[in-house]
C-alpha cells in the first residue's frame, strides 16, 4: 500500500484539532501520501498552524480565505454561509453546516486519492463528492455525536440539519471511526450496517516530557483547559466547590480564550464564594505541543463535563487524556463515558457527581489531606500513559482500520 493517497478534510484548523494531526502523522509514517485540506477558523490558531506545519512530512492546503490575507474570499464565504443557513429549506443542506464547505468540495475534488476522510460534518460532503468523482472511498471520523452536540431539541434547525447530513452520507462511508465507545454505540444504533472503530483521544508518549514531580506541600494546583473558557463546561461548579475548602490549600489554573464578560462573571462567582482572585490564574492558549509541558506543572486535572447534551455525556475529551498521560490525578464528573473509563481504570483518580459542588469539594479535599496518595496516583497515571493509554496503542488500531478499508476496495 506504499504510495497510496489519503486526503484528510476539516472545516477547522490543525492547531484546533490535535486528532487530525495525529492521524496525518500516523498515515505518513505508515507510508501513505497524505494531504490535509483545512480552513481558517480563528486568528490565534493561524500562527500556531505555521509553526506546527513547517516540519511535517505531509502536505496541508488551506482554503476559503481568511480575514487578513484573502479578505474578499473570506467575506464572500461568510455571506454564502449565512444565506445557506437562512434558506436551508430551499438550498442544499450540505452548505448549511460550515462556512468553508464549498471550498473544501472544490479542493478535494481536484485531488485524486484512494481514500478521503472527513473530520466534521462541514467536511463530509467534500469527502463524499471527491470519492464519487474519482471512484474512490470515503470515511468519517466522528470525534463527537454531532446531531446532539448541543442541548437543542430534535425539532431544532441545528439538529435537523445535522441529522440530514448524517443520514445522507454516513450509510455510504467505507469506514467510521469515533473517539469513545459510547459514541460508537450511538452511531451503531442509528446505522446498524456500519462497524465503528473507537480511537481514543490519546497522545504520543514522546510528547510527555518526564515523570511528574512530587508535591511536597500545599497549595495543591488544580488544572483545567480548553480552547475556550466559558459556560457549559462545569467551571461554575468548580468555583463553588473551592469556596468550601481552606483558602491556602489550593490554586486553580484555567487555560483558554476567555471573553471579558465571562471572566468578570467567573471572578464575581469567586468573590461570592470568598475565594481571593489570586487563587484563580488564567492562562492564554499555547501551541498544541506545549500543553503537556505546562500540564505537568500541576497536580490535579479536572474533567468537569456537565453532561449538558447527549454528546457531552458520551465524549472523552483531549483534556481527559492529557491529564492522565501527563501524570495528573484525575478528578472527573460522572458522565456516562468518563464513568465507564474509570470503571476500567479504577486507580486513576476519583469521580464526582456532576452539579454537586459539595461532593467535588470532598473529592479535592481527600487529596489535599493525603499528599502521599496524590503523588502515588500521579506516578501510576504517568506509567499507565506510557504503557497502555497512548496514541501508539490507538495508532495500531487506526492503521489496521485504514488498511482493511483499502484492502476491501
Amino acid at each position: 500500500m506504499i504510495n497510496m493517497r489519503i486526503v484528510l478534510i476539516t472545516s477547522g484548523q490543525p492547531s484546533t484539532n490535535p486528532r487530525i494531526v495525529k492521524e496525518a502523522d500516523s498515515l505518513s509514517e505508515a507510508g501513505f501520501q497524505v494531504t490535509l485540506i483545512y480552513a481558517y477558523w480563528t486568528a490565534w490558531a493561524t500562527y500556531h498552524d505555521e509553526m506546527l506545519l513547517k516540519n511535517k512530512s505531509w502536505k496541508a492546503i488551506r482554503v476559503g480565505g481568511d480575514p487578513l490575507h484573502q479578505k474578499w474570499t473570506y467575506l464572500f464565504s461568510r455571506l454564502f454561509f449565512r444565506i445557506s443557513r437562512l434558506y436551508a429549506s430551499f438550498l442544499p443542506t450540505k452548505y448549511a453546516q460550515a462556512r468553508s464547505t464549498a471550498f473544501l468540495i472544490k479542493e478535494a475534488k481536484a485531488l485524486k486519492a484512494d481514500l478521503y476522510i472527513a473530520h466534521n460534518l462541514g467536511a463530509l460532503p467534500a469527502a463524499f463528492e471527491a470519492a464519487k468523482k474519482h471512484n474512490s472511498l470515503f470515511g468519517f471520523d466522528a470525534e463527537d455525536f454531532h446531531r446532539q452536540e448541543t442541548n437543542t431539541t430534535v425539532l431544532s434547525r441545528e439538529y435537523l440539519t445535522k441529522k440530514q447530513l448524517e443520514d445522507k452520507y454516513l450509510p455510504k462511508t467505507a469506514q467510521l471511526t469515533t473517539s469513545s465507545p459510547q459514541i460508537a454505540a450511538l452511531y451503531k444504533t442509528l446505522y446498524p450496517q456500519l462497524h465503528p472503530v473507537t480511537l481514543l483521544n490519546t497522545f504520543q508518549r514522546s510528547l510527555i516530557p518526564a515523570e511528574p514531580r512530587d508535591t511536597a506541600d500545599l497549595p495543591v494546583k488544580l488544572f483545567w483547559f480548553s480552547q475556550t473558557i466559558g459556560s457549559n463546561r462545569g467551571l461554575e461548579n468548580i468555583i463553588q466547590s473551592l469556596g468550601l475548602l481552606p483558602k491556602d490549600s489550593f490554586e486553580l489554573h484555567l487555560m483558554g480564550k476567555v471573553n471579558p464578560e465571562y471572566q468578570a462573571s467567573l471572578y464575581k462567582q469567586a468573590d461570592d464564594a470568598n475565594i481571593p482572585y489570586t487563587k484563580i490564574k488564567i492562562h492564554d492558549v499555547v501551541a498544541p505541543e506545549d500543553i503537556f509541558r505546562i500540564a505537568q506543572q500541576f497536580d490535579i486535572g479536572i474533567a468537569s463535563e456537565p453532561g449538558f447534551s447527549v454528546n457531552n455525556e458520551n465524549a472523552l475529551s483531549n483534556k481527559f487524556f492529557t491529564y492522565l498521560q501527563c501524570g495528573l490525578v484525575m478528578i472527573a464528573s460522572d458522565t456516562v463515558a468518563q464513568k465507564s473509563f474509570f470503571e476500567q481504570h479504577t486507580t486513576i483518580g476519583k469521580l464526582y457527581q456532576k452539579d454537586n459542588s459539595l461532593h467535588l469539594s470532598e473529592v479535592i479535599q481527600s487529596y489535599i489531606a493525603d499528599l502521599e496518595a496524590l503523588n502515588n496516583t500521579k506516578k501510576n497515571n504517568y506509567m499507565l500513559g506510557q504503557e497502555l493509554v497512548n496514541w501508539e496503542t490507538e495508532h495500531k488500531k487506526f492503521i489496521t482500520c485504514i488498511r482493511q478499508t483499502l484492502i476491501e476496495k
